[in-house]
């Protein structure tokens, strides 16, 4: 291992850039070839095909990140949508909204927090959650 870690992490970074990336990559890539040992082809060089596996372990994280940030921005994306909608919610189903699900009080603590009655605070809920459900494209059929 210590003979080819130099040239295993610089494999690895020139297919990331990512000097971080590209050691997970090469210690991945080190684990994955000393399982594969068994089924190196004697006689041959070990270097190269080394090198193979880390470079498709270096592949394989630089398309996960891709994944990772469409992800990421996708949620982005969905989370400002349904603030928005909130936001267009009257006030009562609005404060109902946030203390219930974004600060997750209870519908007791909710309805405290509203002063109003337990059974207020679910009518609210329902209501509001049935509009966001219609606005954001999510009722049923």
């Amino acid at each position: 291992m210590r003979l080819h870690q130099t040239i295993a992490f610089r494999t690895a970074w020139v297919i990331t850039r990512s000097a971080a990336d590209a050691e997970e990559a090469a210690q991945d890539g080190f684990v994955k070839a000393h399982a594969a040992l068994p089924r190196f082809r004697e006689g041959s060089p070990f270097r190269p095909w080394l090198l193979a596996i880390v470079a498709n372990e270096a592949r394989n994280r630089v398309r996960g990140a891709g994944r990772r940030v469409r992800l990421a921005q996708r949620v982005a994306e969905e989370r400002d949508e349904l603030l928005a909608a909130i936001e267009r919610l009257p006030q009562p189903a609005r404060e109902a909204i946030a203390c219930r699900y974004l600060l997750e009080l209870s519908e007791e603590e909710t309805a405290a927090a509203l002063d109003c009655a337990r059974g207020t605070v679910k009518s609210r809920l329902s209501r509001a959650l049935e509009r966001l459900r219609v606005e954001l494209g999510e009722a049923e059929a």
